[in-house]
């Protein structure tokens, strides 16, 4: 069977085709980067009015900082969090819309509705059902003996947070996790059933195996998720406190450079970050080819 292969007459028409996508990179991210590279190497004026150059001063500055490195501990807690618990419930959910027969298109389509509301917008209706004096959820918690206050307690505050993230993500797992199981044979784990392994076993020895590049995809993407695109939600939620214990890295750049007005530190922060998106891009592609390859 031959292919028809789409012969370009011109040599102009491909790079017209893709001018549009190249421009995009360029000025969204391209020129972002570079500038946040540039800066990270000056200690600039608050106002604009003078910068000098002092190579790598700010980042030894940022490692020697305590409130920094703090935050890379909180980040780390948060982003696991978020991963693990949003990764489990899409698991779940998965497993269960995959065995619905009755009402499964509607079924289907509630769960991926959290994906469509906006971070911000996720965070505040977490932050009304946990809100110490209105929230129904705090009320639930009062009358089992738990005084919840995320106000004053930073536990508290992080796993508000933590549920608001993982609560926006789950969607996003459960459309990867629902279409991974569907595309498993299901001449397999028909044979299990009839060699007798119940629906448990058939799931952890069969189906989950199976799920493995599904599952390590969802992992970077979560992760790199908890790291950058949850700063809608931290903002609207908690805005960082109580004391710091919900400031990741992400809203420390916000915060030192638009509040602190610290634009080289904060410039500083913003390439560390781009380096951890880089480094794990970088791994997950090298998976992937690994599993071509095999």
């Amino acid at each position: 069977m031959q292919h028809k292969r789409v012969i370009f007459q011109g040599r102009l028409l491909p790079y017209m085709l893709v001018l549009p996508q190249l421009a995009i990179t360029l000025v969204f991210f391209i020129w972002p980067a570079s500038q946040a590279l540039y800066q990270s190497v000056l200690l600039e004026d608050p106002f604009g009015l003078g910068s000098n150059f002092v190579w790598f001063e700010n980042f030894e500055d940022l490692f020697a900082d305590p409130a920094y490195l703090a935050s890379f501990q909180t980040t780390i807690v948060f982003s696991l969090g978020v991963t693990a618990l949003s990764m489990v419930a899409a698991l779940v959910l998965a497993a269960m819309a995959d065995r619905v027969v009755r009402g499964a298109t509607g079924y289907k389509t509630l769960l991926i509705w959290p994906y469509a509301v906006a971070p911000a917008v996720a965070g505040i209706l977490w932050w009304f059902m946990f809100n110490p004096s209105i929230g129904v959820l705090a009320y639930g918690l009062q009358q089992l003996g738990y005084d919840w206050n995320h106000y004053l307690n930073g536990g508290d505050a992080m796993i508000l947070v933590i549920i608001a993230a993982a609560w926006k993500q789950v969607s996003y797992n459960f459309l990867f996790f629902l279409a991974g199981m569907q595309a498993i044979p299901k001449s397999l784990i028909e044979a299990a059933a009839i060699d007798g392994a119940g629906p448990v076993k058939r799931f952890w020895t069969i189906i989950f195996p199976l799920l493995s590049p599904t599952t390590f995809f969802l992992l970077v993407v979560n992760v790199v998720y908890a790291f950058f695109d949850t700063f809608g939600i931290i903002h609207a939620t908690t805005s960082g406190g109580p004391a710091q214990a919900t400031t990741i890295l992400v809203f420390k750049v916000y915060n030192d450079g638009f509040v602190g007005l610290d634009l080289g530190g904060s410039a500083a922060q913003s390439v560390i970050l781009m380096l951890i998106v880089i480094a794990l891009t970088v791994v997950q592609f090298r998976y992937i080819e690994r599993k071509v390859e095999y």
